[in-house]
């Protein structure tokens, strides 16, 4: 690299560090006069690593795209379930047990609903649109509403056409190509959700709208967690020019940014031109939220349609991904744990037969594929922190002060790894589960950290557990899922690694999926044929 550019950014990282520890010093000063007037009970703040003076525990978090939870559940270790730390004047308490969640985030949802600033992902990256990330208001209600009339567990049952056609669809995919199961798998989810939110088939994996979601969601990854960009923590860093050495993060936003437009706009804009020109069009989300706009004379047109537009993509963005890094994980454990395989495989056998697929009439009637989609999800949580609640007014717990404006994080990988509910935690063992031969209401169910918390609760988890449901059961009945043969003809061991970061994934694997028999192969040939 040449000396001159080496120079520049030396300069560059100088001259921010210079910033941040003069803003920091401003921050931590007036955080420090304020909070030491509004706790007059001169309460201690909760534990935590001791941090330094003006940049507090800059040195102390973890990298983001690290597995911080990981990092944390370590501290859990030495400091207890509930840890404070604070950078750059910013407060954050990260929360490591059911107790403490539910405590802060539900019982006390009003107030810890609120999201920080983040500068990078909402006001350069244009993840405007996303419910999860707006400030807890009435323009969030206004989303949440319109989202949840077309969400919620008495409606999603309208979607089942749509689910079980493309994951009839992704079994014959398999059948063609296995070796591709991971891409498959994305664009299983991609399709049904392009059919749910827009209306639209989506038959080519290399479809703009699936390639605009993942590139969309892979800078989300990249600047979820607060923190990963320095503007999260010095919002004036927006106003430095994006020629200047070091601001690279412009760049990289100015990118998202084109991104998040167009999933926004070109498939809503599409559907929009079909309908005024009185093309035929499949009824969807999107077609609904457009008949129910107002006039556009109306004063609230403009707003009701951004609504309706940030609707169908938070919908579609959701559905298109979450739920992958769950089934992702599922097929690994399925080729690490054949005795779990074989169970689900035999209830199926004795439950549906050889002579057709599941549905979701055989659910309650398969607990064991229930305990297997459980597993799944708590084995290797999408989101294992949760999105960032904020605390709105000054708040008092357990004998400690939390000042407004905290950040609090749950660590759902903690909470559904605890070894005092779950043994061996880090095994896959959908039996944990069961109580003889049914569903043990007791245990602990990963819904209580994997789909959020409080006010703040995902309103898409009853769709994305219908998806779950159906492509475990429908895979499992149909194929057989091992590791791969090396050269020598040895299965090649697999490892339970993930990818850490804002949304965690298995680490890409190889895996053999055959057919159970050739008549379950034909079976699928068979129901696919008849869906075209």
């Amino acid at each position: 690299m040449p000396f001159e550019l080496v120079s520049t950014q030396l300069m560059a990282y100088q001259m921010y560090t210079f910033i941040a520890v003069v803003l920091g010093c401003a921050l931590v000063k007036t955080s420090w006069s304020k909070s030491h007037k509004r706790n007059p009970k001169n309460l201690p703040l909760p534990p935590g690593p001791k941090g330094y003076p003006v940049i507090g525990n800059l040195f102390d978090v973890p990298n983001p795209l690290d597995s911080p939870h990981i990092v944390y559940d370590q501290w859990f270790k030495k400091y207890g379930d509930m840890i404070y730390i604070e950078v750059l004047g910013q407060s954050l308490l990260i929360l490591g047990s059911l107790q403490r969640a539910t405590d802060l985030l539900d019982k006390r949802s009003s107030n810890y609903s609120d999201r920080m600033r983040m500068p990078m992902v909402l006001e350069l990256m244009n993840w405007v649109y996303n419910m999860a990330f707006l400030p807890y208001g009435q323009w969030w209600r206004r989303h949440r509403k319109a989202f949840n009339e077309h969400f919620h567990r008495n409606i999603v049952h309208k979607y089942y056409p749509i689910q079980q056609r493309e994951i009839r669809t992704f079994l014959y995919r398999l059948l063609r190509t296995p070796d591709n199961f991971m891409h498959h798998i994305r664009h299983t989810f991609s399709s049904t959700i392009m059919g749910i939110a827009y209306g639209i088939t989506v038959e080519d994996s290399a479809d703009p709208y699936i390639s605009n979601a993942e590139k969309a969601l892979e800078g989300l990854v990249e600047a979820g967690i607060p923190g990963t960009f320095l503007v999260d923590l010095i919002p004036a860093l927006l106003y430095v020019p994006a020629w200047l050495p070091g601001a690279g993060f412009k760049k990289k936003a100015a990118y998202w940014s084109k991104i998040n437009d167009d999933v926004i706009n070109k498939p809503f804009e599409y559907i929009e031109n079909e309908l005024r020109n009185d093309r035929v069009v499949v009824p969807s989300v999107t077609t609904s939220l457009i008949s129910r706009l107002p006039d556009k004379s109306d004063p609230l047109y403009f707003e009701e349609r951004k609504i309706a537009q940030h609707t169908a993509a938070v919908a579609y963005i959701g559905g298109a991904d979450t739920t992958v890094s769950t089934v992702q994980s599922f097929f690994l454990a399925m080729a690490m744990y054949p005795e779990a395989q074989k169970k689900a495989q035999a209830e199926l056998d004795a439950v549906v037969g050889s002579h057709r697929l599941p549905d979701f009439g055989d659910r309650k009637s398969l607990p064991y594929i229930n305990a297997v989609v459980k597993e799944s999800m708590r084995w290797n949580q999408v989101l294992p922190l949760s999105i960032g609640h904020m605390a709105s007014e000054d708040d008092e717990y357990d004998g400690y002060f939390i000042p407004r404006g905290t950040v609090v994080l749950a660590n759902g990988w903690s909470i559904l790894h605890d070894p005092e509910v779950f043994s061996e935690p880090m095994k896959f063992e959908p039996d944990r589960y069961l109580k003889n031969g049914k569903l043990d209401p007791s245990v602990r169910s990963p819904d209580c950290a994997a789909f959020g918390y409080g006010r703040r609760i995902c309103p898409g988890r009853h769709l994305s557990d219908n998806s779950l449901y159906l492509i475990v059961s429908s895979v499992l009945s149909v194929y057989d899922i091992e590791p791969s043969i090396d050269k020598l003809g040895k299965p090649i061991k697999l490892e339970p690694n993930f990818a850490g970061g804002f949304l965690s994934y298995p680490v890409p694997f190889q895996c053999s999926i055959k057919p159970r028999s050739t008549s379950a192969e034909q079976l699928i040939r068979d129901i696919v044929e008849l869906d075209r």
